[in-house]
């Protein structure tokens, strides 16, 4: 994984707060210094930060879940709109639904009806319905397309969050923490990155800065996506050699099975000699006993 150049961050504007007035006092070991007023971030820190978050989520990523990302405010939203669709992950950037994680059930039943109203228009229901409710119907699905069409492959909750502006989306930022989902954020210095679970700090309003902090956010998660995707292939001839001996250890089970079986029929005809004997002699003990009693007869 590339690691976070100081000069990118710094050409970028990251290192520009906000005005010291506006600060967050939990946000005071970031910040390197106070100049005309307003306070600038401490860089390697943020580069030290930003390494970490990066590393946890190509991990996640690599173990196949899910990673949100929530940014509605203007600067950033075409901006993670275009890094985050690359990688496949959901993105909100419309308006956070109140409840969209807490109240998740309900949400999948707004996209399943999202879902049939775009197979009305290709399966030719549109066709038997007036031209009013056709209309009603592309407006409904039109506006749910807009606030839920990011999320629509997202069938269970995320396992991590990543939000820029975490006063803006302090809602979704809630939830999260609500169910214990760990959340990833650019944190300025009037926020409080005790309310989230990696801070990143930089400046979350420049548009600059936001793309740079992106690129190696939305890179970690490719290279943990290559990952994943290279252990499947390797282990799929590993899978079919161990189905074929599986195949081969059944298949000598069932041949030992069936040797005993034929051996049954020698071994039951071996106690049957005895038996024979056992008939030889009651039969010799019976013509005795006549002989003597025909001599009895004749004596008397």
């Amino acid at each position: 994984m590339s690691k976070t150049q100081f000069n990118d961050l710094l050409e970028a504007g990251a290192h520009f707060g906000h005005l010291k007035r506006k600060w967050n006092p939990n946000m005071a070991p970031y910040i390197f210094m106070e100049r005309n007023g307003i306070h600038i971030i401490d860089l390697h820190k943020t580069v030290v930060k930003l390494d970490e978050a990066a590393s946890a989520m190509k991990q996640i990523a690599k173990s196949g879940r899910k990673i949100l990302f929530v940014a509605t405010k203007k600067q950033a939203k075409d901006i993670v709109a275009e890094k985050v669709k690359a990688t496949g992950m959901p993105f909100v950037t419309e308006r956070w639904s109140g409840g969209m994680l807490t109240n998740f059930p309900t949400i999948r039943r707004a996209v399943k009806r999202m879902n049939s109203l775009a197979k009305m228009e290709k399966d030719g229901t549109f066709d038997h319905i007036s031209k009013r409710e056709r209309l009603q119907v592309s407006r409904q699905r039109a506006k749910m397309e807009k606030t839920l069409g990011s999320i629509a492959d997202l069938n269970r909750l995320p396992a991590a969050m990543f939000v820029v502006d975490i006063q803006k989306e302090n809602i979704a930022v809630a939830e999260a923490r609500r169910l214990n989902i760990p959340v990833f954020a650019i944190v300025d210095t009037n926020s409080n990155p005790n309310l989230v679970d990696y801070a990143i700090p930089a400046n979350d309003d420049a548009a600059k800065s936001i793309a740079v902090i992106l690129d190696i956010v939305a890179g970690s998660i490719k290279e943990g996506l290559d990952e994943r995707k290279a252990e499947r292939e390797k282990e799929g001839p590993a899978k079919e050699k161990k189905q074929a001996k599986k195949q081969d250890t059944k298949a000598k089970k069932s041949s030992a099975r069936k040797e005993p079986a034929k051996a049954e029929p020698e071994a039951q005809a071996k106690p049957q000699e005895p038996k024979a004997e056992v008939k030889e002699n009651t039969e010799a003990t019976k013509e005795t006993k006549n002989k003597n009693s025909e001599q009895e007869q004749k004596s008397e």
